[in-house]
């Protein structure tokens, strides 16, 4: 990890631990405390427990023009920047989506959906709806082996970050509490209650919780979906397409508005946000992760809506590429930041046992 970000956030963390004046503004402040120096360790746990949400900054008395020039949002916002590139596996990979992730993401959707299409033109085609452009069993071939590698590098990652933070042996109780604390997003509404102050200046709101609640249920409810259509399809002998009502639609209609509706206001916000208190060169990787899952979410519906119109198979293509780029760029996206301050809070857990 960079060395010099470790120490930038090492001297604002010792300023920090001084003063004391934002010691209950979130779960930062108080792992903060209970230290007296801070290891390289260290620093990593509470960058990946920091949210950023710039409540910290805009109460502290020691900003510029202060000499100290204390921004503490930032700081932190590089180490953890740079602990998901250096714990990342492969490494490489997450440093080049981190400087051009838009880029990335949209050639490698492009690329896949041409991936799609040559398949479609070799392969035998049998069955309705989707299953009349590209048959089940070669969907199953190639998303099975892309869904099993970011869990496998994930775990790489984890298992990394982990002993960086010298983690203990996970417990129950220390699960239940960052699961708890991750479901209601409870350090993005600040110490007091009142939200971040990520939209603009030092103006409260809950509009970025609300955002990231969003896209965390609208991504599980149609996670629950493809779940709930594999035990249907392979349990049930009750195959694809599924009409309106059924319980994959349902699950997949109301999860792909909550998604897209999700990551459009996230890439408002980042639009809004001031790039002076979030990590250096980390904006296009943001846009990229954020862009990419929104039009797996988007094309989604939109492939939902089309039927068995003309344009149907294009959209089959697009929304499959964006699928195959989202599970093969996750490991190296900011989809991974849930999995690390997931970890985090449960570190966090085990110092307040």
């Amino acid at each position: 990890m960079q060395i010099d970000f470790l120490n930038e956030a090492r001297r604002q963390a010792e300023i920090c631990n001084a003063c004391r004046y934002c010691e209950g503004y979130c779960s930062v402040f108080p792992a903060l405390h209970a230290e007296r120096a801070f290891s390289d360790g260290n620093l990593t746990q509470l960058a990946n427990l920091c949210h950023n949400c710039r409540g910290c900054y805009y109460a502290c008395q020691y900003t510029a023009p202060h000499e100290f020039d204390l921004n503490l949002p930032q700081a932190l916002a590089n180490v953890r920047q740079q602990s998901w590139e250096e714990f990342a596996y492969p490494k490489s990979a997450a440093k080049a989506f981190q400087k051009n992730g838009a880029l990335i993401a949209l050639m490698a959707t492009v690329g896949f959906a041409f991936f799609f299409w040559l398949a479609r033109q070799v392969a035998t085609i049998g069955g309705e709806g989707f299953y009349s452009i590209l048959s089940h069993n070669m969907m199953v071939a190639i998303f099975m082996p892309a869904f099993v590698f970011p869990l496998v590098s994930i775990a790489i990652s984890l298992r990394r970050y982990w002993r960086s933070v010298d983690g203990d042996p996970v417990k129950l109780a220390h699960l239940k509490k960052a699961f708890a604390s991750a479901a209601v997003m409870k350090n993005l509404k600040g110490g007091h209650g009142d939200g971040c102050n990520f939209e603009e200046t030092d103006r409260f709101s809950q509009g970025r919780r609300h955002a990231h609640q969003a896209v965390m249920y609208g991504f599980l409810l149609c996670f629950a979906a493809t779940s709930s259509a594999t035990f249907m399809h392979y349990l049930l002998d009750m195959p694809a397409p599924y009409p309106l009502w059924s319980l994959p639609k349902l699950l997949g209609v109301v999860g792909g508005v909550m998604l897209s509706l999700g990551c459009l206001q996230m890439i408002r916000l980042k639009l809004k946000a001031d790039k002076a208190l979030s990590a250096n060169n980390a904006f296009s990787g943001e846009i990229g992760f954020i862009g990419l899952l929104g039009f797996v979410a988007f094309s989604g519906l939109l492939l939902y809506l089309l039927g068995n119109t003309e344009l149907m198979s294009l959209t089959l293509f697009l929304h499959l590429g964006a699928v195959l780029a989202f599970f093969a760029l996750t490991p190296f996206t900011k989809m991974v930041h849930g999995f690390y301050r997931l970890a985090a809070l449960t570190r966090d857990a085990q110092r307040t046992k």
